[in-house]
């Protein structure tokens, strides 16, 4: 399948944004980690409708202007990581889940890890906000785009997090 890219500068650094013919089916970020989707080739194509839409709908959510997206997306994973994905976007604006949460939604609740996993694989993030997945005790846990980003997307949804606390401060530490 054919593949097109687009590189945009962003409040979190620059993303690299991935469609079909069809849909959205990538949101990387600039240091990504080869290996954490199935993306794997593209055509830079920086006048693709859907890149262009996203690019626009991500500038009014990063201006607070937006707060679902409306964008046509294709998560390319395993059934159950799609589950995951497709639960992330059920997370309103503004709120968070824990991973139990979601595997509870899922109806699996023996499946936190691997709904941990399946988090750390989603190739469409901010849409699928997976910055808005945080530790069952309220600490804020790993993400793909680094934890000074996530604290950046859940201040600006005014998420109710406590920023300061120590194991936030250890794990921004450990990244």
């Amino acid at each position: 399948m054919d593949y097109y890219s687009k590189t945009i500068n962003s409040p979190v650094g620059k993303l690299n944004l991935f469609a079909s013919n069809e849909a959205l089916v990538g949101i990387l970020w600039e240091r990504d980690k080869p290996n954490r989707t199935h993306i794997k080739n593209s055509v830079e194509k920086a006048d693709h409708p859907i890149l262009v839409e996203t690019e626009k709908q991500l500038n009014e959510y990063f201006a607070g202007e937006r707060k679902q997206f409306d964008i046509k997306l294709d998560f390319i994973g395993t059934d159950f990581q799609k589950q995951v994905w497709h639960a992330l976007l059920t997370i309103p604006y503004g709120e968070t889940r824990s991973y139990g949460q979601i595997a509870e939604q899922l109806n699996n609740p023996k499946s936190v890890r691997a709904v941990g996993a399946a988090n750390g694989k989603n190739p469409i993030s901010i849409i699928a906000p997976c910055h808005r997945v945080i530790g069952a005790s309220g600490d804020l846990t790993g993400f793909a785009g680094g934890m000074e980003n996530k604290k950046l997307l859940l201040k600006l949804e005014n998420c109710k997090i406590d920023f300061t606390s120590k194991s936030a401060q250890l794990e921004m530490f450990e990244e």
